[in-house]
């Protein structure tokens, strides 16, 4: 169901909880500003299948609950899918955050996002509203782009397609390093041509372990021309992979027939068997050995090197991406609520091909 908009108007799409293919959108006033808070406008996302595994998430990992529905005038059913992009500061009340400043963050799937800045500095703000104190600290984060040293103006809508995918590979590939790929020599993920899968794989290629992409038949073409893997199987082939290897599996396809078959041919040599993001709507999370969560592994290394150190590390290993990626994505813009629901129906029924990137400018 959607309202006929005044274009001008602000306004929010929501996703049936229960039925993430039932999408509304609607119009509702601006909130007013109580000292304190700044009224974010948010001007250009991205959709993706991440954005897919944060509703297919949305209770186990409190998703739904960063952006509620009821201060938008919707009832429980319905969800604001999270999404990352760019907004700019419209009003505050708030030194330091000024308007006209613009920014990249996690942002709501509508125009506008009231926030509580707290912790202000040259880099940014975090969100100190009270609904978010007990969710995962990274997703309350807003970043000055003139704080921010991966940020180049040139690449936005790369950052916005590729950043909370790459930082999510880039922890991947570094957990992994840091526990030693828990003694593989094989490492085999699968959704391989998906945007998450691919950048961890551009981290790790070359590092010591075999790496393995598993794909499905219309994307090995594209998944083999990347370069990241040493070698490329469709999932009805991972009885060629070598019984005799120590082998790790990333799971970011959620698929459980995969797991059962690699478990299956590789016995006990199947050292390790993670679940990521997963991009099936029927996540499989629990039967893996483990799963992985970026956060908890950004949290050791903030401890390890410190913030301004994590942020130079990932700036680095951004900029070698960014340089590469750009040629293996074909980005999309449209605009407006229409644009926004088209983006997130085509991602969730999977008719975007592996090279597209919807970006979506909200106005």
């Amino acid at each position: 169901m959607t309202q006929t908009l005044d274009p001008t108007a602000p306004w929010t799409m929501a996703v049936d909880r229960e039925d993430l293919s039932r999408v509304t959108v609607s119009a509702h006033p601006l909130p007013d500003l109580a000292d304190g808070e700044a009224l974010l406008r948010v001007d250009r996302v991205g959709v993706t299948a991440n954005n897919i595994t944060y509703a297919v998430l949305g209770e186990s990992f409190r998703y739904w609950e960063f952006f509620p529905p009821a201060e938008r005038g919707l009832d429980a059913r319905w969800g604001l899918p999270p999404v990352w992009g760019f907004a700019e500061v419209q009003a505050s009340t708030v030194p330091g955050v000024e308007p006209g400043r613009r920014l990249y963050g996690y942002l709501p799937s509508a125009t506008h996002l009231l926030v509580r800045p707290d912790r202000v500095d040259a880099q940014g703000f975090r969100d100190a509203s009270a609904h978010r104190a007990e969710l995962p600290s990274p997703y309350n984060v807003y970043r000055l782009t003139t704080g921010d040293q991966a940020y180049d103006a040139a690449q936005e809508d790369l950052l916005i397609l590729f950043r909370p995918l790459f930082f999510t590979s880039f922890m991947l590939a570094d957990h992994l390093e840091d526990n030693g790929h828990y003694g593989a020599d094989v490492l085999v993920v699968s959704s391989a041509s998906s945007k998450t899968a691919y950048a961890a794989a551009y981290e790790l290629h070359g590092k010591g372990p075999r790496l393995v992409g598993l794909t499905s038949p219309g994307n090995v073409a594209f998944t083999e021309a990347l370069g990241c893997y040493d070698d490329v199987l469709t999932y009805d082939r991972v009885d060629e992979l070598d019984p005799t290897r120590a082998t790790t599996y990333l799971d970011l396809s959620g698929r459980p027939q995969v797991r059962d078959a690699l478990r299956a041919h590789l016995g006990p040599r199947l050292v390790q068997d993670l679940a990521v993001g997963l991009t099936s709507r029927t996540p499989n999370a629990q039967s893996a050995s483990a799963v992985f969560f970026a956060p908890v592994q950004m949290r050791k290394r903030t401890q390890d090197w410190g913030r301004d150190g994590l942020d130079a590390r990932f700036a680095d290993a951004w900029h070698r991406f960014s340089a590469v990626a750009r040629d293996w994505v074909d980005v999309t813009v449209g605009t407006g609520p229409d644009a926004l629901r088209a983006a997130w129906l085509d991602v969730l029924g999977g008719r975007a091909p592996a090279r597209t990137g919807h970006v979506v400018a909200l106005r």
